[in-house]
């Protein structure tokens, strides 16, 4: 049986998550990973030589590496972090290697598949643009509006999110970007920080126009505790509305959520109002209070994308 294709959208830890619990799911998988990183290794970088931050695009790889010996030795080596009293002191080896390739080929996409190849990813790895994003955003805070820059500002700014922008706000969008966004069985969007690796996606027109269209194959995955510094005093609910009033014209096939918010009323009324599916399951990984269980995670899809499309869940995954 063919394995369903699925692209995966996020950053970080969240869209390392799902690639690592879609790995059992499917050998068809792509990641689509922001590039509006301006912090620690990858912001120096950045600004150093104006490419596109590697950090969340490394763990992307990382996650999709080959199970092997070569695979994980790689991998382990893409994550080495260095510690020195000199300039190198918190580069993290891999991003060095993928901004070296990209210096060699002049080209993001194709640096990016010379380093899968390196690795022997499951899968590949896009970026959201072919040039480095700002994050803007309008925060409500105890002194009124302020605007903030970047996406380092944005994680710690205290207040509520009322507007989110970015600079270029055309950005370039890589065709092959494109083309697995439309081409794709099935789409998992989160979870991740909310405004910075998820929302960001529909900042980008082309991407946005390419989400709509694929809102039927679209399993939006919400994050678990609230207590991340960038969503400080909302909830789950503002978050689906956020995600609606930035992008009207999205409706996702299926929110998943863990089973923590399963009785809470106003999320599940926010999503039938929506018109998606609110599905509940136990993902959270024991003993900890945000991290989703990757073996939980890729149960509920495993379950969930077949269901695409046909409005019915499988037995194991409550609606």
């Amino acid at each position: 049986m063919t394995s369903p294709s699925v692209a995966a959208l996020g950053g970080g830890h969240g869209l390392y998550a799902s690639l690592s619990a879609l790995r059992y799911v499917t050998d068809a998988l792509t990641a689509i990973v922001t590039v509006a990183d301006d912090g620690g290794s990858s912001g120096r970088l950045r600004r150093e030589m104006g490419i596109v931050p590697p950090g969340d695009l490394r763990m992307a790889l990382s996650a999709l590496c080959d199970d092997g010996e070569w695979g994980l030795t790689w991998r382990d080596v893409l994550q080495t972090r260095f510690a020195t009293p000199g300039p190198l002191d918190g580069h993290s080896l891999g991003n060095l290697l993928i901004a070296g390739l990209w210096e060699r080929t002049g080209d993001v996409v194709d640096g990016l598949d010379w380093v899968g190849q390196l690795l022997q990813t499951k899968g590949r790895v896009l970026p959201l643009a072919q040039e480095p994003l700002e994050i803007s955003a309008t925060v409500e805070g105890p002194l009124g509006p302020h605007v903030v820059r970047g996406q380092v500002a944005l994680a710690t700014a205290q207040g509520t999110v009322s507007a989110l922008g970015i600079n270029p706000a055309s950005p370039r969008v890589p065709a092959a970007t494109l083309e697995s966004l439309r081409t794709a069985d099935a789409i998992v969007l989160g979870p991740g920080s909310w405004y910075t690796s998820v929302l960001v996606h529909f900042l980008v027109e082309p991407v946005a126009a390419a989400l709509v269209a694929a809102g039927p194959r679209t399993i939006l995955t919400l994050n678990i505790a609230y207590d991340d510094i960038e969503t400080a005093g909302s909830d789950r609910t503002d978050d689906v509305r956020a995600l609606r009033r930035l992008e009207p014209r999205f409706c996702p096939a299926v929110v998943l959520a863990d089973a923590s918010h399963g009785e809470d009323d106003a999320l599940r009324a926010e999503v039938e109002d929506w018109g998606a599916r609110f599905i509940v399951a136990d993902l959270k990984l024991a003993e900890t209070t945000d991290r989703h269980d990757v073996g939980r995670l890729a149960t509920a899809y495993q379950q969930l994308i077949p269901t695409l499309g046909e409005g019915t869940v499988r037995q194991g995954v409550r609606g």
